[in-house]
């Protein structure tokens, strides 16, 4: 039982950790790269859809990208979307078959910026991982009655150290996003 409640929340701090990583690779850097637009969403049809799945996505030079629709009747929504995207600053042309997406240079400000973001969904993510802590320390609590106070103080150490683990995780891949953005 303990073992379950352990494994649970390990997993799903992982899974946040992905998360945040993923998220933070969303926050761009200096150079036009495709996973800064796979969570853009396009409202295609009535649907709000990821980019990644109504187009192929590649960068030939290191600030510019290119999308290439599988539908070409969404080009102007997907263009729509790039243009009202936060955080972005991209200035999309459309040429009938494909959109060119040029990236500004970043400035010191505009960098500063965008390491604030980074910062927010850090803190965000050791939210969440702190969330799914306080849901496993209810669960075991609810376990005390069957297994014992021992056992279940011994699971809650082993838990805060899990937990430890993971925000650190979280902590390290922030301060790599921010070196990285700071990089000129």
């Amino acid at each position: 039982m303990i073992a379950d409640v352990l494994t649970e929340a390990g997993d799903r701090m992982a899974k946040a950790v992905d998360v945040a990583r993923d998220d933070f690779n969303t926050v761009r850097t200096g150079r036009a790269n495709p996973a800064l637009f796979q969570r853009i969403l396009v409202d295609y049809y009535g649907t709000p859809t990821p980019l990644g799945q109504l187009a192929a996505l590649q960068a030939p030079e290191a600030r510019m990208l290119v999308v290439t629709p599988y539908d070409k009747t969404a080009l102007k929504d997907i263009e729509r979307a790039i243009a009202t995207a936060p955080n972005l600053g991209a200035t999309p042309s459309n040429d009938g078959t494909l959109i060119r997406v040029v990236m500004p240079e970043l400035t010191e400000d505009r960098r500063r910026e965008f390491v604030k973001i980074v910062r927010g969904k850090g803190e965000d993510a050791k939210v969440s991982v702190r969330n799914i802590r306080r849901r496993a320390k209810d669960d075991l609590d609810a376990l005390k009655s069957e297994v014992g106070d021992d056992d279940v103080a011994r699971a809650e150490k082993e838990l805060e150290a899990l937990t430890k683990r993971h925000v650190d995780a979280i902590d390290e891949a922030l301060k790599r996003k921010e070196a990285e953005l700071l990089e000129v």
